[in-house]
């Protein structure tokens, strides 16, 4: 059986998350009491074949009381049984994404007071959910993401995720609107030579062929590319030996148009060859 731990800050999408899930035929549950949990993953466990469930998610946030989520390490330990996959996924946004969420729903925070700004509410609430972000198999930073991108990488990503594989995501991104906070390796590819000089290359993307071909045919491009494939064929295994489960490689350029997305594209071709779960994801391609 399946067990998903998700959570995360309020306005981070913890309900879109569990949302995807329940479609996906996962028996969900939300705002369950920490303290709870391995109560109720013993009797998930006792009478899942019975009930056919065989994959479950849970939805733990900032509402518990704090002494639990201050022993989550220790709960997370006592429910990890033979048999049962358990994973945590932590949902984060960028501090003003969540303040706009909030102003555009007219939701009230959680933890908001009268004496207590929405700012200090988030800042409060990263520091209660501190020890399940730092248990977290997969974060997700949800600032670029809308309702239907989430629901995407919910599926794509955690869903259809095997056991028995590392799930490796190649993401471009661009400098300039900031570097990717769910990355686990972070490569600055702005050295290379850039097609947004060249008119012709100027509106292409770094997946079109014109593009292709021009970024395929510098020596330099070509030699990032090895460098870069060689470091991962490296050390990807002492990852997945360590029972890692997910991995963001995140490839930036400037704009995040052409060498980023090229780069991320010739990379996960190649490690598609050899493994599963292999990903792409252009941040600023729309």
């Amino acid at each position: 059986m399946r067990l998903l731990v998700i959570s995360g800050l309020s306005g981070s999408g913890k309900s879109i998350a569990l949302q995807a899930l329940e479609d996906l035929d996962y028996y969900c549950v939300d705002n369950l009491p920490l303290g709870l949990l391995p109560q109720f993953v013993d009797q998930i466990v006792a009478t899942a074949e019975k009930r056919n469930i065989e994959n479950v998610a849970v939805g733990i946030d900032a509402r518990n009381l704090s002494r639990d989520l201050g022993r989550f390490g220790d709960i997370l330990d006592e429910i990890r049984k033979p048999g049962l996959d358990c994973r945590v996924i932590f949902l984060g946004a960028a501090d003003n994404v969540l303040i706009k969420r909030f102003s555009e729903t007219r939701r009230k925070h959680p933890l908001t007071r009268v004496d207590v700004s929405l700012l200090e509410a988030i800042a409060g609430e990263r520091e209660l959910l501190a020890p399940i972000a730092a248990s977290a198999d997969l974060h997700i930073d949800t600032s670029n993401f809308n309702v239907h991108q989430l629901r995407g990488v919910i599926r794509e990503r955690v869903a259809q995720h095997k056991s028995a594989s590392l799930s490796i995501l190649f993401m471009s991104f661009g400098f300039k609107y900031g570097i990717p906070t769910d990355a686990d390796f972070v490569f600055d590819v702005r050295c290379l030579p850039n097609p947004h000089w060249d008119p012709a290359l100027r509106m292409r993307k770094g997946n079109d062929p014109e593009v292709i071909r021009f970024l395929g045919q510098q020596p330099a491009v070509t030699r990032m590319y090895e460098d870069i494939r060689a470091f991962l064929e490296r050390w990807v295994p002492s990852f997945e030996a360590e029972n890692r489960n997910y991995m963001t490689v995140a490839i930036g350029c400037t704009g995040g148009q052409h060498r980023s997305v090229y780069l991320a594209e010739t990379l996960a071709a190649h490690f598609r060859q050899s493994r599963a779960g292999v990903m792409t994801r252009h941040r600023e391609l729309r």
